[in-house]
């Protein structure tokens, strides 16, 4: 595989925090996971609901997204999948073990953060889980022409932050860390954003040189491949003085 010439001029950024998977940090956190209940908010296509199932979890998983949800459940049928949004969670106070949010607080229109965070509190009898990719790092930056989420991740953060001091959570725990993700070329790169969001394919098809070349700046080129890191952070939440 190649990648386009971006010049001598362009320089990958190396890591800088601790390297670390959602999947490594869900299971040091809230672990252990075997027989106990989890919510899946913003689920997609039940990635993460099939990654706990296979620990002996018990997931229900929701999204908008009614195509997510029947491929979810073609994935991972001994999982329960419902369609609908997070402002508005179906299910009784203290249903869940825990909540997660994984890669899908940002994807909530930003009115509704706040009502967000608050209905995966209510439902869940243990604490809150919110992993964001923050809008910085090289798979954000090869990301951009297609998508840019600069103003949408940040907003995120920032519902995060307004919860906390308006007293209505707690941060139990809080931490940055780097998810190392490597593809074999720029169509590779391409197809897993995509698959986050089909609304994305055009522009991925018609961008897809300009990706290239921001693959080969950002990124550190392997045998085979491509590295691009995506900083994230994760918040452990637990309610204060939330009601039913």
């Amino acid at each position: 595989m190649s990648f386009p010439d971006a010049g001598p001029a362009d320089e990958a950024p190396r890591v800088r925090r601790p390297a670390g998977s959602a999947l490594a940090l869900i299971e040091e956190w809230l672990g252990p996971l075997a027989g106990r209940h989890f919510l899946d908010v913003g689920c997609g296509r039940g990635a993460l609901a099939k990654a706990l199932t296979a620990r002996g979890a018990q997931v229900v998983g929701i999204d908008p997204a009614a195509e997510a949800i029947e491929a979810a459940r073609a994935v991972v049928p001994e999982a329960r999948f419902d369609v609908g949004g997070a402002e508005a969670l179906p299910y009784p106070s203290g249903s869940f073990d825990a909540v997660l949010l994984l890669n899908s607080f940002h994807h909530v229109p930003q009115h509704l953060m706040a009502a967000a965070l608050a209905q995966a509190l209510r439902v869940g009898r243990g604490p809150l889980l919110v992993i964001e990719p923050l809008a910085e790092g090289p798979f954000f930056e090869a990301m951009r022409p297609v998508e840019d989420e600069t103003v949408i991740r940040h907003a995120a953060q920032a519902a995060i932050a307004d919860f906390v001091a308006e007293g209505r959570a707690n941060i139990v725990r809080d931490h940055v860390f780097d998810d190392v993700r490597r593809f074999s070329g720029v169509d590779a790169f391409l197809d897993k954003i995509v698959s986050v969001d089909p609304a994305r394919a055009e522009a991925a098809r018609r961008l897809r040189g300009e990706v290239a070349v921001l693959m080969t700046r950002w990124g550190t080129l392997e045998e085979g491949g491509v590295c691009l890191v995506q900083p994230h952070r994760a918040v452990l939440l637990e309610a204060v003085g939330i009601s039913p």
